[in-house]
């Protein structure tokens, strides 16, 4: 199929949003060596924000690091809910003009959780 019209872009500029993901850790970390577990939950969260949001430049939450560090190198949780928002770069000189940042979201249960655009 060909696309009639190309002027229908969306400029990603202009969509600084924010969103609620729940991510399947399990899947990128099963059959991996213990001592590499957690660092390779990481960047698949990385990977998975860079996907989702379209941005090369994705910064991880400290809470969200403790989260995920918290049951050890080993012990990655099978499941963690985050909060992704694409924010501008008030930096001058970057390379990106948008980025993602990552935060932890706390929750009880993961059922009948789907993805939430979120209004700040």
């Amino acid at each position: 199929m060909s696309k009639a019209k190309t002027g229908n872009k969306r400029s990603a500029l202009s969509e600084v949003v924010t969103r609620e993901h729940t991510i399947h850790l399990h899947k990128s970390v099963f059959g991996a060596t213990f001592k590499k577990r957690t660092p390779r939950a990481v960047k698949a969260i990385r990977e998975f924000a860079q996907k989702t949001m379209g941005t090369k430049d994705v910064r991880i939450d400290s809470q969200l690091n403790k989260a995920l560090w918290s049951r050890g190198v080993k012990a990655v949780p099978h499941r963690i809910r985050v909060r992704l928002s694409r924010r501008r770069n008030d930096n001058e000189d970057a390379a990106e003009k948008l980025y993602t940042y990552v935060t932890y979201v706390p929750v009880a249960d993961f059922k009948g959780l789907q993805t939430q655009t979120v209004d700040e």
